[in-house]
């Protein structure tokens, strides 16, 4: 027996969207209830929507794209990370050492007090979140972590310019998952399925991501 998370965020034309992104709009193209013989909406959204995947391809030169990444890194056992009294500051590598994360650890999903914006259905953009420093990312990839999520919209600060986090993370072939829901997911060992769409040469996409627990997974 399992229990299973649904930590996608809703796509609404209300939700909180990148500074610079255009908002998601929604429009019917036709509906039952003005006569129309079917229900058919039109989306207008960013690749960077929501819960949603970067590709290396996203700030690497020639990296994989979205539609090239690997399911057997999407898929799999990971680990759920509680980090608390970080809120609106960054994580550093003394913060991922104090997890004392399981060996073999290659999936790592950190649940944060970002994850209060979801909860709350904030329609305004936070600049104030819990994000990676360079050295946190670095760290990362040094120990081996080949997919990193995080509960908001970016895995680094909000106007950094060099991107630097982004650099070491996904020229380093690090999937990053961003914008998660964990408000209700239990610390602990998981098992992860995160499939965003197949947008062929897709820098990013938005994702359906699901966490399994085991009834008595510890």
């Amino acid at each position: 027996m399992f229990t299973c998370y649904d930590v996608t965020v809703p796509i609404t034309g209300q939700m909180p969207v990148w500074p610079g992104d255009r908002r998601v709009e929604i429009e019917w193209q036709a509906r039952t209830d003005r006569g129309d013989p079917l229900n058919l909406s039109r989306l207008s959204l960013s690749s960077h929507t929501g819960t949603h995947v970067d590709a290396p391809a996203h700030f690497i030169h020639q990296g994989l794209t979205v539609d090239r990444l690997p399911l057997n890194l999407l898929i799999g056992p990971a680990f759920v990370a509680g980090l608390a009294g970080l809120e609106g500051q960054a994580v550093r590598p003394d913060d991922l050492d104090a997890l004392s994360l399981p060996p073999a650890t290659t999936r790592l999903l950190l649940k944060t007090t970002n994850s209060r914006f979801w909860e709350k259905r904030e329609s305004h953009f936070q600049s104030e979140y819990v994000h990676l420093t360079p050295d946190a990312a670095l760290w990362l990839v040094e120990h081996g972590i080949r997919l990193i999520g995080l509960d908001y919209l970016s895995v680094e600060a909000v106007d950094t310019p060099d991107h630097r986090v982004h650099h070491t993370l996904l020229g380093a072939g690090v999937i990053v998952v961003e914008g998660l829901d964990l408000s209700r997911v239990p610390v602990g060992p998981c098992h992860l399925v995160c499939l965003p769409l197949k947008v062929e040469e897709g820098d990013g996409a938005p994702a359906r991501v699901l966490v399994f627990r085991e009834q008595g997974e510890e």
